[in-house]
């Protein structure tokens, strides 16, 4: 008799719970939170590499790669600072300035992409960024969660190099929209003579069919470019390409001009590290010794939504006559291109067909 009373009360409960999580049909007791809630606000602050010795020869190497973890919940991040520090190690940095970069590892394909860039300082370290050099790595938040593989490298030529470390710096909150996807349209950014020859004939192809997700709310493209080469003829002024002839190149949808990335001075005498012992101040082409190389956002107007279209990034027009300024022959722009889905559901990656 006990059980069948103790039934009938849990029967009786269970009826009382279900009615009071029904109002005019909507079950107000589902789980209604989002990632976000009781975090707006709060940074959540990742140490990866630490006083990374990058150098070449000595026993060093001109590159690291290592497995970090980071925040695992990339729906409630609204940025995602990344932050590059600089030291010399005992006995000083390298002399010279040279391409160098941050890159994440893509599971899906194999690859390396690149999400920040920067260029040393002559022989010292750039402690005048008292963080480092700041570079956004919002797009890339589809890639740095939970446990990920990273790779920094220095094209530095001695044994001497630099100590790098780098952090993130992840602001949490409602983001702009809750997914990301990532994927490459170029990737000739090995190192500084890896990348788009100038001035020449060559085989790289610069072109790309790209299909959108039928769910994206918003798409745009990423691009990264710095100039190399003391290649003649000089521009006026005794310009070579490509680290110091002043270019536009343009991207083109569907074989039309959409963006433009002007390669010109960015005032390179106002770097804040004004100690280098070299020839720091001087402008080039779109980048400075000693900073960060600045980053090329550009928005679609629309969504583009379920559309194909083709792709095509086109350097200005001019022709190399296989001279040089320097000794070394060629010009290149090393590069790298990708295009950022947003959506707030679940989104896959545009489609790229080389």
């Amino acid at each position: 008799m006990k059980k069948v009373y103790l039934l009938f009360a849990f029967a009786l409960i269970s009826l009382a719970v279900i009615n009071s999580c029904k109002k005019d049909e909507i079950p107000v007791c589902e789980d209604t939170s989002n990632p976000w809630d009781g975090v707006e606000g709060q940074v959540k602050d990742y140490s990866t590499f630490s006083s990374e010795r990058l150098a070449f020869g000595g026993g060093f190497s001109q590159s690291s790669v290592q497995t970090f973890t980071l925040h695992n919940e990339p729906r409630n991040v609204q940025t995602i600072k990344m932050y590059v520090k600089l030291r010399c190690p005992a006995g000083g940095c390298n002399a010279w300035d040279v391409f160098a970069n941050i890159k994440v590892k893509d599971d899906a394909s194999g690859l390396y992409y690149e999400i920040g860039r920067f260029i040393t300082p002559y022989g010292v370290d750039n402690s005048a960024f008292p963080d480092g050099y700041e570079i956004d790595v919002t797009d890339f938040k589809s890639l740095l969660k939970g446990s990920t593989e990273l790779r920094a490298y220095i094209e530095t030529w001695g044994s001497d190099g630099w100590e790098i470390s780098v952090d993130f710096k992840y602001t949490l909150g409602k983001p702009d929209y809750e997914y990301y996807s990532v994927n490459r349209l170029l990737n000739y950014d090995t190192n500084s003579l890896e990348g788009i020859p100038y001035g020449v004939t060559h085989s790289k192809d610069l072109t790309r069919t790209v299909t959108i997700p039928s769910n994206a709310a918003a798409t745009s493209l990423r691009t990264i470019i710095t100039g190399w080469g003391h290649t003649t003829p000089v521009d006026v002024g005794g310009r070579p390409c490509a680290e110091w002839c002043f270019r536009t190149h343009q991207v083109k949808i569907d074989g039309s001009d959409m963006f433009s990335h002007a390669m010109t001075a960015m005032g390179c005498a106002s770097n804040p590290t004004s100690n280098q012992a070299g020839n720091w101040s001087p402008d080039r082409a779109g980048w400075c010794p000693g900073m960060a190389v600045p980053v090329r956002v550009d928005d679609f107007s629309s969504s583009m939504a379920g559309n194909s279209f083709n792709f095509e990034y086109y350097l200005q027009p001019w022709t190399s006559n296989g001279g040089t300024t320097s000794g070394t022959v060629g010009a290149y722009y090393a590069t790298s291109c990708f295009v950022i889905v947003k959506s707030n559901e679940p989104v896959s990656r545009a489609t790229v067909v080389d």
